[in-house]
Protein backbone atom coordinates (compact mmCIF):
# COMPACT_ATOMS: atom_id res chain seq x y z
CA UNK A 1 0.00 0.00 0.00
CA UNK A 2 3.11 2.34 1.11
CA UNK A 3 4.23 1.51 -2.46
CA UNK A 4 1.39 2.25 -3.94
CA UNK A 5 0.81 5.81 -2.63
CA UNK A 6 4.47 6.52 -3.51
CA UNK A 7 4.18 5.69 -6.95
CA UNK A 8 0.59 7.84 -6.80
CA UNK A 9 2.21 11.25 -5.34
CA UNK A 10 5.53 10.82 -8.01
CA UNK A 11 2.69 10.33 -10.90
CA UNK A 12 0.67 13.15 -9.48
CA UNK A 13 3.67 15.45 -9.47
CA UNK A 14 4.69 14.40 -12.87
CA UNK A 15 1.00 15.46 -14.55
CA UNK A 16 1.22 18.59 -12.33
CA UNK A 17 4.76 19.43 -14.09
CA UNK A 18 3.68 18.25 -17.57
CA UNK A 19 0.51 20.75 -16.76
CA UNK A 20 3.20 23.73 -15.83
CA UNK A 21 5.02 22.78 -18.59
CA UNK A 22 2.32 22.34 -21.34
CA UNK A 23 0.00 25.18 -19.73
CA UNK A 24 0.27 27.36 -22.51
CA UNK A 25 -0.64 24.51 -25.81
CA UNK A 26 -3.48 23.43 -22.88
CA UNK A 27 -5.10 26.70 -22.54
CA UNK A 28 -4.37 27.30 -26.54
CA UNK A 29 -6.37 23.86 -26.89
CA UNK A 30 -9.00 24.96 -24.77
CA UNK A 31 -9.41 28.20 -26.52
CA UNK A 32 -9.69 25.75 -29.96
CA UNK A 33 -12.44 23.90 -28.14
CA UNK A 34 -14.68 27.12 -26.90
CA UNK A 35 -13.97 29.18 -29.38
CA UNK A 36 -17.29 29.01 -31.42
CA UNK A 37 -19.65 29.07 -28.28
CA UNK A 38 -22.45 30.98 -28.45
CA UNK A 39 -21.77 33.33 -25.57
CA UNK A 40 -18.15 33.51 -26.62
CA UNK A 41 -17.73 33.99 -30.15
CA UNK A 42 -18.30 37.23 -30.71
CA UNK A 43 -15.68 38.67 -28.43
CA UNK A 44 -13.37 35.68 -29.20
CA UNK A 45 -13.32 36.73 -32.62
CA UNK A 46 -12.31 40.33 -31.70
CA UNK A 47 -9.64 38.82 -29.27
CA UNK A 48 -7.71 36.23 -30.64
CA UNK A 49 -4.63 36.97 -30.03
CA UNK A 50 -5.12 36.14 -26.25
CA UNK A 51 -5.72 32.75 -26.97
CA UNK A 52 -3.25 32.15 -29.72
CA UNK A 53 0.02 33.02 -30.71
CA UNK A 54 0.58 36.02 -33.23
CA UNK A 55 2.79 38.54 -35.08
CA UNK A 56 2.17 41.62 -35.89
CA UNK A 57 2.41 42.79 -39.64
CA UNK A 58 3.89 46.39 -39.72
CA UNK A 59 1.63 49.05 -41.45
CA UNK A 60 4.34 51.69 -41.90
CA UNK A 61 4.42 55.58 -40.97
CA UNK A 62 2.30 56.81 -43.93
CA UNK A 63 -1.16 57.65 -43.78
CA UNK A 64 -4.07 55.50 -43.89
CA UNK A 65 -6.24 55.35 -47.78
CA UNK A 66 -8.70 58.14 -47.18
CA UNK A 67 -11.57 57.06 -46.55
CA UNK A 68 -13.59 60.71 -46.18
CA UNK A 69 -17.62 60.58 -45.56
CA UNK A 70 -19.96 60.86 -48.32
CA UNK A 71 -23.84 62.04 -48.51
CA UNK A 72 -25.67 60.02 -45.62
CA UNK A 73 -27.32 56.34 -46.66
CA UNK A 74 -29.45 55.03 -44.67
CA UNK A 75 -29.60 50.85 -45.06
CA UNK A 76 -33.15 49.80 -46.40
CA UNK A 77 -35.28 48.24 -44.17
CA UNK A 78 -34.64 44.35 -44.99
CA UNK A 79 -31.10 45.00 -43.61
CA UNK A 80 -31.93 44.98 -39.94
CA UNK A 81 -33.28 41.43 -40.11
CA UNK A 82 -30.33 40.17 -42.42
CA UNK A 83 -27.91 41.87 -39.66
CA UNK A 84 -29.46 39.77 -36.55
CA UNK A 85 -30.22 36.69 -38.34
CA UNK A 86 -26.57 36.57 -39.21
CA UNK A 87 -25.11 37.58 -36.29
CA UNK A 88 -23.21 40.54 -38.05
CA UNK A 89 -20.65 42.51 -35.86
CA UNK A 90 -19.57 45.46 -38.33
CA UNK A 91 -21.01 46.81 -41.55
CA UNK A 92 -18.46 49.42 -43.83
CA UNK A 93 -19.90 50.37 -47.29
CA UNK A 94 -17.70 52.65 -49.38
CA UNK A 95 -18.74 54.51 -52.65
CA UNK A 96 -16.77 56.24 -55.33
CA UNK A 97 -13.60 55.87 -52.15
CA UNK A 98 -16.22 57.56 -49.71
CA UNK A 99 -17.59 56.03 -46.46
CA UNK A 100 -21.04 56.12 -47.19
CA UNK A 101 -22.27 53.46 -43.79
CA UNK A 102 -20.47 52.70 -40.86
CA UNK A 103 -22.23 50.44 -37.72
CA UNK A 104 -20.97 48.19 -35.25
CA UNK A 105 -23.04 45.64 -33.45
CA UNK A 106 -23.25 42.87 -30.63
CA UNK A 107 -20.95 45.19 -28.52
CA UNK A 108 -18.08 45.68 -31.22
CA UNK A 109 -16.41 48.36 -31.77
CA UNK A 110 -14.11 50.49 -35.08
CA UNK A 111 -11.15 49.56 -33.10
CA UNK A 112 -11.97 45.94 -32.93
CA UNK A 113 -9.45 43.76 -35.37
CA UNK A 114 -11.78 40.67 -36.27
CA UNK A 115 -10.41 37.45 -37.71
CA UNK A 116 -10.58 37.30 -41.11
CA UNK A 117 -10.85 33.40 -41.57
CA UNK A 118 -10.65 32.56 -45.53
CA UNK A 119 -11.06 36.34 -46.10
CA UNK A 120 -6.97 36.36 -45.28
CA UNK A 121 -6.37 33.86 -48.27
CA UNK A 122 -7.27 36.85 -50.81
CA UNK A 123 -4.66 39.15 -49.34
CA UNK A 124 -2.13 36.33 -49.88
CA UNK A 125 -3.20 35.83 -53.46
CA UNK A 126 -1.99 39.42 -53.75
CA UNK A 127 0.49 39.21 -52.25
CA UNK A 128 1.75 36.32 -54.50
CA UNK A 129 0.46 38.19 -57.63
CA UNK A 130 3.22 41.03 -57.07
CA UNK A 131 5.72 37.72 -57.30
CA UNK A 132 4.30 36.41 -60.24
CA UNK A 133 4.30 39.42 -62.12
CA UNK A 134 8.59 39.72 -61.57
CA UNK A 135 9.19 36.44 -62.58
CA UNK A 136 10.04 35.30 -58.78
CA UNK A 137 7.19 32.74 -59.23
CA UNK A 138 6.34 30.53 -61.98
CA UNK A 139 2.70 29.93 -62.03
CA UNK A 140 3.17 26.30 -63.97
CA UNK A 141 5.87 25.14 -61.75
CA UNK A 142 5.47 22.66 -59.39
CA UNK A 143 5.16 23.45 -55.51
CA UNK A 144 8.03 21.56 -54.89
CA UNK A 145 10.59 23.68 -56.56
CA UNK A 146 9.98 27.05 -54.00
CA UNK A 147 9.06 24.52 -51.31
CA UNK A 148 11.21 20.98 -51.23
CA UNK A 149 9.81 20.02 -47.56
CA UNK A 150 6.23 18.94 -50.01
CA UNK A 151 8.53 16.38 -51.59
CA UNK A 152 6.82 13.06 -50.82
CA UNK A 153 3.75 14.51 -50.19
CA UNK A 154 -0.03 14.81 -51.65
CA UNK A 155 1.43 18.19 -53.00
CA UNK A 156 4.18 16.62 -55.07
CA UNK A 157 3.47 17.64 -58.96
CA UNK A 158 1.16 19.94 -58.65
CA UNK A 159 1.88 23.65 -59.84
CA UNK A 160 1.49 26.82 -58.21
CA UNK A 161 -1.68 27.53 -60.44
CA UNK A 162 -3.38 24.38 -59.71
CA UNK A 163 -3.29 24.91 -55.77
CA UNK A 164 -3.73 28.81 -56.11
CA UNK A 165 -7.20 27.57 -57.77
CA UNK A 166 -7.88 24.94 -55.46
CA UNK A 167 -7.48 21.97 -58.17
CA UNK A 168 -4.72 20.34 -56.53
CA UNK A 169 -6.12 17.18 -56.26
CA UNK A 170 -5.37 16.91 -52.40
CA UNK A 171 -7.79 14.70 -50.22
CA UNK A 172 -8.79 17.51 -47.43
CA UNK A 173 -12.09 16.88 -45.13
CA UNK A 174 -13.24 20.78 -44.87
CA UNK A 175 -16.22 19.88 -42.34
CA UNK A 176 -16.11 22.79 -39.57
CA UNK A 177 -18.58 20.81 -37.54
CA UNK A 178 -16.72 17.67 -37.90
CA UNK A 179 -14.62 17.13 -34.86
CA UNK A 180 -11.96 14.64 -36.83
CA UNK A 181 -12.35 16.39 -39.90
CA UNK A 182 -8.72 17.46 -41.46
CA UNK A 183 -9.37 21.59 -41.56
CA UNK A 184 -9.91 20.49 -37.31
CA UNK A 185 -7.06 18.48 -36.75
CA UNK A 186 -5.39 21.47 -38.20
CA UNK A 187 -6.92 24.02 -35.56
CA UNK A 188 -5.43 21.65 -33.50
CA UNK A 189 -2.39 21.65 -34.67
CA UNK A 190 -2.26 25.44 -34.51
CA UNK A 191 -3.21 25.40 -31.48
CA UNK A 192 -0.81 23.44 -29.59
CA UNK A 193 2.11 24.86 -30.91
CA UNK A 194 2.95 22.39 -33.86
CA UNK A 195 3.95 23.24 -37.27
CA UNK A 196 2.14 24.16 -40.03
CA UNK A 197 4.63 23.49 -42.84
CA UNK A 198 5.01 19.51 -41.54
CA UNK A 199 1.16 19.44 -41.45
CA UNK A 200 0.88 20.32 -45.24
CA UNK A 201 3.83 18.04 -46.04
CA UNK A 202 2.39 15.32 -43.95
CA UNK A 203 -0.46 15.43 -46.31
CA UNK A 204 -0.26 11.83 -48.34
CA UNK A 205 -3.58 11.07 -49.96
CA UNK A 206 -5.33 12.20 -53.01
CA UNK A 207 -8.46 12.23 -54.11
CA UNK A 208 -7.36 12.59 -57.78
CA UNK A 209 -4.14 14.39 -59.76
CA UNK A 210 -3.27 17.68 -59.49
CA UNK A 211 -5.26 19.93 -62.38
CA UNK A 212 -8.42 17.27 -61.77
CA UNK A 213 -11.97 18.78 -60.67
CA UNK A 214 -12.14 21.75 -58.28
CA UNK A 215 -12.72 21.36 -54.39
CA UNK A 216 -11.75 24.22 -52.01
CA UNK A 217 -8.85 22.66 -49.72
CA UNK A 218 -8.11 25.39 -47.53
CA UNK A 219 -4.73 24.15 -46.72
CA UNK A 220 -3.47 24.78 -50.26
CA UNK A 221 -3.26 28.63 -49.47
CA UNK A 222 -0.37 27.50 -46.70
CA UNK A 223 1.43 25.76 -49.46
CA UNK A 224 1.24 29.13 -51.32
CA UNK A 225 2.75 30.50 -48.08
CA UNK A 226 5.22 28.15 -48.29
CA UNK A 227 6.12 28.73 -52.26
CA UNK A 228 6.00 32.70 -51.58
CA UNK A 229 8.82 32.19 -48.63
CA UNK A 230 10.84 29.78 -51.00
CA UNK A 231 10.68 31.76 -53.23
CA UNK A 232 11.73 34.92 -52.32
CA UNK A 233 13.58 33.89 -49.07
CA UNK A 234 11.23 36.27 -46.87
CA UNK A 235 8.89 35.75 -44.55
CA UNK A 236 5.53 36.22 -45.13
CA UNK A 237 4.70 39.46 -42.29
CA UNK A 238 7.31 41.30 -43.75
CA UNK A 239 6.63 40.91 -47.15
CA UNK A 240 2.76 41.43 -46.71
CA UNK A 241 4.06 44.53 -44.78
CA UNK A 242 6.78 45.88 -47.86
CA UNK A 243 4.36 45.01 -50.89
CA UNK A 244 0.53 45.19 -49.99
CA UNK A 245 -0.34 46.67 -46.58
CA UNK A 246 2.26 49.90 -46.33
CA UNK A 247 1.59 51.12 -49.89
CA UNK A 248 -1.83 50.82 -49.05
CA UNK A 249 -2.25 52.64 -45.60
CA UNK A 250 -3.96 51.11 -43.20
CA UNK A 251 -5.44 52.71 -39.96
CA UNK A 252 -4.53 49.78 -37.34
CA UNK A 253 -1.69 47.91 -37.09
CA UNK A 254 -3.06 44.20 -38.35
CA UNK A 255 -1.60 40.98 -36.73
CA UNK A 256 -1.21 37.32 -38.02
CA UNK A 257 -2.03 34.02 -35.90
CA UNK A 258 1.00 32.17 -35.95
CA UNK A 259 1.97 28.50 -35.49
CA UNK A 260 4.54 27.51 -32.62
CA UNK A 261 7.33 28.10 -35.35
CA UNK A 262 6.03 31.69 -36.29
CA UNK A 263 4.75 30.57 -39.49
CA UNK A 264 1.72 32.64 -39.92
CA UNK A 265 -1.87 31.05 -40.58
CA UNK A 266 -1.87 32.42 -44.13
CA UNK A 267 -5.09 30.65 -44.13
CA UNK A 268 -7.42 32.66 -42.17
CA UNK A 269 -5.47 34.39 -39.37
CA UNK A 270 -5.42 37.81 -40.49
CA UNK A 271 -6.81 40.41 -38.08
CA UNK A 272 -7.78 44.02 -38.95
CA UNK A 273 -10.16 46.35 -38.20
CA UNK A 274 -13.47 46.59 -40.82
CA UNK A 275 -12.56 50.12 -41.97
CA UNK A 276 -9.04 48.53 -43.31
CA UNK A 277 -10.97 45.45 -44.56
CA UNK A 278 -12.76 47.67 -46.45
CA UNK A 279 -9.28 49.58 -47.88
CA UNK A 280 -8.12 46.35 -49.19
CA UNK A 281 -11.53 46.17 -51.11
CA UNK A 282 -10.99 49.79 -52.41
CA UNK A 283 -7.46 48.41 -53.81
CA UNK A 284 -9.02 45.56 -55.63
CA UNK A 285 -11.21 47.63 -57.01
CA UNK A 286 -8.91 50.39 -58.04
CA UNK A 287 -7.34 47.32 -60.28
CA UNK A 288 -4.45 47.32 -57.94
CA UNK A 289 -3.43 50.95 -58.30
CA UNK A 290 -4.12 53.61 -55.14
CA UNK A 291 -2.94 57.21 -56.28
CA UNK A 292 -0.95 56.40 -59.48
CA UNK A 293 0.97 53.57 -57.73
CA UNK A 294 0.39 50.15 -59.17
CA UNK A 295 0.48 47.76 -55.73
CA UNK A 296 -0.93 44.50 -57.36
CA UNK A 297 0.14 43.96 -60.97
CA UNK A 298 -3.69 44.82 -62.71
CA UNK A 299 -3.39 41.72 -64.69
CA UNK A 300 -2.94 40.07 -61.40
CA UNK A 301 -6.16 41.24 -59.99
CA UNK A 302 -8.26 40.70 -62.97
CA UNK A 303 -7.17 37.23 -63.49
CA UNK A 304 -7.66 36.25 -60.05
CA UNK A 305 -11.09 37.77 -59.58
CA UNK A 306 -12.43 35.82 -62.89
CA UNK A 307 -13.41 31.86 -63.00
CA UNK A 308 -10.27 29.82 -63.17
CA UNK A 309 -11.19 26.52 -62.26
CA UNK A 310 -14.45 24.64 -63.15
CA UNK A 311 -17.11 25.03 -60.15
CA UNK A 312 -20.22 23.23 -59.67
CA UNK A 313 -22.78 24.88 -61.90
CA UNK A 314 -24.89 27.44 -60.65
CA UNK A 315 -22.52 27.87 -57.62
CA UNK A 316 -19.92 30.66 -56.86
CA UNK A 317 -17.07 30.80 -59.43
CA UNK A 318 -13.49 30.35 -58.06
CA UNK A 319 -10.30 32.64 -59.33
CA UNK A 320 -7.14 32.41 -57.29
CA UNK A 321 -8.20 32.68 -53.59
CA UNK A 322 -11.17 35.26 -54.70
CA UNK A 323 -14.98 34.46 -55.53
CA UNK A 324 -16.87 35.66 -58.36
CA UNK A 325 -20.72 35.15 -57.17
CA UNK A 326 -23.32 33.19 -59.81
CA UNK A 327 -24.26 35.65 -62.39
CA UNK A 328 -21.76 38.17 -61.28
CA UNK A 329 -21.50 41.21 -63.75
CA UNK A 330 -17.91 42.43 -64.74
CA UNK A 331 -15.85 43.76 -61.80
CA UNK A 332 -18.29 41.64 -59.07
CA UNK A 333 -16.18 39.34 -56.80
CA UNK A 334 -15.42 38.82 -53.11
CA UNK A 335 -13.25 37.36 -50.15
CA UNK A 336 -15.54 35.62 -48.06
CA UNK A 337 -14.77 33.30 -44.25
CA UNK A 338 -16.56 31.30 -42.48
CA UNK A 339 -18.80 32.62 -39.81
CA UNK A 340 -19.67 35.70 -41.89
CA UNK A 341 -16.76 37.22 -42.65
CA UNK A 342 -16.85 39.29 -46.37
CA UNK A 343 -14.90 41.62 -48.80
CA UNK A 344 -17.67 42.34 -51.79
CA UNK A 345 -16.48 44.57 -54.68
CA UNK A 346 -18.69 45.60 -57.61
CA UNK A 347 -16.44 47.60 -60.02
CA UNK A 348 -19.45 49.01 -62.16
CA UNK A 349 -21.48 50.83 -59.16
CA UNK A 350 -18.02 51.91 -57.29
CA UNK A 351 -18.54 49.82 -54.58
CA UNK A 352 -16.95 47.80 -52.03
CA UNK A 353 -18.61 46.48 -48.57
CA UNK A 354 -16.71 44.80 -45.76
CA UNK A 355 -18.64 43.01 -42.97
CA UNK A 356 -17.93 40.19 -40.22
CA UNK A 357 -20.00 38.55 -38.17
CA UNK A 358 -20.26 35.67 -35.82
CA UNK A 359 -22.40 33.57 -37.13
CA UNK A 360 -22.82 30.18 -35.96
CA UNK A 361 -25.19 29.37 -38.81
CA UNK A 362 -23.30 30.14 -41.94
CA UNK A 363 -23.44 26.51 -43.03
CA UNK A 364 -27.14 26.28 -43.53
CA UNK A 365 -28.60 25.61 -46.65
CA UNK A 366 -29.36 29.19 -48.63
CA UNK A 367 -27.11 31.46 -46.26
CA UNK A 368 -24.52 32.30 -48.68
CA UNK A 369 -27.05 33.14 -51.34
CA UNK A 370 -28.25 35.27 -48.81
CA UNK A 371 -25.41 37.00 -48.48
CA UNK A 372 -24.86 37.72 -51.81
CA UNK A 373 -28.36 38.97 -52.19
CA UNK A 374 -27.90 41.43 -49.01
CA UNK A 375 -24.61 42.98 -50.87
CA UNK A 376 -26.68 43.28 -54.09
CA UNK A 377 -29.30 44.91 -52.23
CA UNK A 378 -27.39 47.56 -50.70
CA UNK A 379 -25.95 48.28 -53.93
CA UNK A 380 -28.72 48.83 -55.92
CA UNK A 381 -29.83 50.75 -52.58
CA UNK A 382 -27.04 53.07 -52.95
CA UNK A 383 -27.77 53.86 -56.81
CA UNK A 384 -30.95 54.68 -56.33
CA UNK A 385 -29.94 57.04 -53.73
CA UNK A 386 -27.58 58.36 -55.78
CA UNK A 387 -29.88 58.88 -58.25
Amino acid sequence: MRRLMKFLGVLLLVVAALAVWKREEIGRLQSVLTLFDADRITDNFSHMDAAFLSVPVPKGDGPALPLPPGPAFTLPAETDAWIAERHVTALVIVKDGQLRHESYYLGTGPMDRRISWSVAKSFLSALMGTLVAEGTIDLDAPVERYAPALKGSAYEGATVRQVANMTSGVAFNEDYLDFWSDINKMGRVLALGGSMDDFAAGITARRGPPGGPWQYVSIDTHVLGMVIRGASGREIADLMSDRILEPLGLEVEPYYLTDGYGQPFVLGGLNLITRDYARVGELFRREGQIDGRQIVPRDWVDASTRPQADTPAGGMGYGYQWWIPPQAEPGEFMAQGVYGQFIYVNRRAGVTIASNAADRGFTAAGVEGQNVAMFRSLVRALEARDG
